[in-house]
């Protein structure tokens, strides 16, 4: 048996500096904020023509006095380009434009779609309101099932903890490499609440199933219990890990921040649950049995 806990100071201080950090990073820098919360538009253009230059584009929508967020390039002649928002008479004369450059040809419309900053706000208040419905329904699933309060209550600040550690790497994923909270992004956080969950759920279960056998102390229980279920989690992460990893590098701008995002909340996620969810639960039934 492995003695986990015997660190668990030292867990907690890391944690606590990645927190730090990231918040720091928040208050300093903010986050770069996509149009699905800002509003604006998305147009995806494929030119007949290669070699096709973005600040010939730029400059279009500038003549146009439209605003270019970002262009990306999916391929060598196709375009993705995110502006303020505009309407379909002025996405239709911005192609006629760009289609009168002798140098580009034929432009076809792939893809045209616009957020209004309303819709924007709205995208913000459901994503609020899904975060809390999903943190008391943790709560309140974990109470039920392990009928105890404080396995509840140390899953849950697992769960804030891997959340604090994503958001404050994303900013400055934000600020030094140009990364957009967007759907994606939630998307993301979402499911790194879920799979911290799931792995601390495997340990507070085989501790559950230890006490019932055994009038050992809690401390030592998690302990064996970490012993023998850490290898399985390493290897259950690995898998995920190593299919982030190939698309963090290869894939496109969106996916890849996506992926960057997962990356982060399963290494994290899979080091919250042994050792900040597992040392939280024997703490407070310390604090219960004294």
């Amino acid at each position: 048996m492995i003695y986990f806990l015997k660190y668990t100071k030292f867990y907690f201080i890391f944690s606590i500096l990645i927190i730090a950090l990231g918040s720091f990073a928040i208050l300093k820098y903010g986050f770069n904020y996509a149009i699905d919360f800002t509003g604006g538009s998305v147009i995806e253009y494929r030119f007949k023509a290669k070699d096709v230059s973005i600040n010939l584009i730029k400059k279009t929508l500038s003549d146009r006095k439209i605003k270019a967020l970002s262009i990306e390039t999916l391929d060598k002649n196709t375009f993705l380009i995110k502006t303020t928002p505009i309407d379909e008479k002025q996405e239709a004369t911005v192609r006629k434009n760009l289609e009168g450059n002798k140098s580009i040809g034929k432009v076809q419309s792939l893809r045209f779609e616009t957020v209004g900053p309303s819709l924007g706000k709205e995208t913000v208040r459901k994503t609020i309101i899904a975060s809390i419905v999903a943190i008391f329904g943790i709560l309140i699933y974990i109470t039920i099932t392990f009928r105890k309060l404080n396995y509840g209550i140390a899953a849950i600040i697992a769960t804030f903890h891997d959340f604090f550690v994503l958001i404050g790497v994303y900013a400055l994923l934000s600020h030094f490499l140009g990364a957009e909270v967007d759907s994606l992004f939630i998307t993301a956080v979402l499911t790194t609440m879920a799979f911290s969950v799931h792995d601390t759920i495997v340990v507070f279960d085989k501790i559950r199933e230890y006490r019932r056998t055994s009038a050992l102390s809690i401390e030592i229980l998690a302990n064996k219990a970490l012993t023998e279920t850490m290898v399985r989690s390493v290897n259950n992460s690995l898998t995920i890990i190593l299919m982030l990893i190939p698309l963090v590098i290869f894939g496109t701008l969106t996916l890849k921040f996506f992926a960057a995002a997962l990356l982060i909340g399963t290494i994290t996620g899979t080091y919250s649950s042994p050792f900040i969810a597992t040392p939280l639960l024997v703490g407070l039934e310390k604090l219960k049995s004294k």
